[in-house]
């Protein structure tokens, strides 16, 4: 029988949930119990013992102290190799995908493009396509190990997820409008969930100066907290206390000057009907139709300031 590349490591972490599951139940302790004392949600437990979720380090020693266990989930744990579910993520976002199925809060900040958790399956290939050399299966296989990461957040009872977005992220136009719109919906839909806030950053309206990188602050189960910032040449984590509270204040200013819910839910729409004629717009001729080009770009100049759009890497 061929096995498939990745049915080792899955067979792996199901034995390590079964291991867990067996120490759990010789304490008598049932999963939403275990759950409360390593302070995650009851489903994050099932997932474990059923392999469908790798924990981390820190979660694994703190299950094994309470388990009362020998090391032994410590040390089948770190005999897995969690990282092939990751294969499709590039090398230096594949830390923070792990982060992903862990955290219980996410507080990001992003420019130009829609952040990957708040991406439809469209937009991502989409992005995907502006890869050199990426052929349609790897598209296809990078967009759906993108939305993989969704999931917990999309459950009942999934991680608060407040994401704060650039109005250039709704502006800027990736793939065709029929894709720009069907993810603009999404924006609005995902943003109605109880966990999850959508928040936007419109032109013209910060008081301080804006990040130079997209950032992320991240809290893990045990209490631990990393910023992450993504640039065009590399990806950082620090936990270091002062460089967190740097990147919070950041964060806290932007998010006094951004949008409420509602006003950001208002201007997606708005976004979204722009795109709605777009399709139906027709190439003018002549003077009189330079003159109508010319004061429509100065009342979007008008409205929000120049709109440049650098090119970044698709992310993950």
């Amino acid at each position: 029988m061929v096995k498939r590349r990745d049915e080792g490591a899955e067979t792996a972490g199901g034995a390590f949930g079964e291991l867990m599951k067996i120490k759990r139940e010789g304490l008598d302790m049932t999963q939403g119990e275990l759950a409360q004392l390593l302070h995650v949600e009851r489903s994050f437990v099932t997932k474990i013992e059923a392999g469908e979720r790798f924990p981390s380090a820190e979660l694994v020693d703190e299950s094994d102290r309470i388990l009362a266990g020998r090391g032994e989930l410590i040390k089948l744990h770190r005999r897995i190799n969690w990282e092939a579910r990751l294969q499709f993520f590039p090398d230096w976002f594949k830390r923070r995908a792990m982060m992903d199925e862990q955290l219980i809060e996410l507080y990001e900040y992003q420019t130009q493009l829609i952040p990957g958790l708040l991406q439809t399956k469209a937009y991502a290939q989409a992005l995907f396509r502006r890869v050199p050399d990426l052929d349609a299966g790897s598209i296809e296989a990078s967009a759906a190990a993108r939305l993989g990461r969704q999931l917990r957040f999309l459950e009942p009872g999934g991680p608060l997820y407040v994401a704060l977005l650039d109005e250039s992220c709704i502006r800027h136009l990736v793939g065709t409008p029929a894709d720009m719109r069907g993810q603009l919906d999404h924006l609005l839909v995902v943003g109605a969930m109880p966990n999850i806030c959508i928040q936007i950053v419109p032109f013209g309206c910060s008081n301080i100066e804006t990040p130079k990188a997209d950032m992320s602050l991240i809290t893990l189960p045990t209490g631990r907290r990393w910023s992450y910032s993504e640039t065009l040449s590399n990806a950082e984590f620090s936990s270091n206390v002062k460089v967190m509270a740097g990147y919070q204040r950041i964060y806290d200013l932007l998010r006094a000057d951004a949008l409420s819910a509602t006003e950001s839910a208002a201007l997606i729409r708005e976004a979204r009907e722009g795109l709605s004629h777009h399709d139906q717009q027709r190439p003018l001729v002549g003077p009189l139709a330079q003159e109508q080009l010319q004061r429509q770009r100065r009342r979007q100049l008008h409205r929000g300031g120049p709109r440049i759009h650098h090119w970044r890497r698709p992310g993950a």
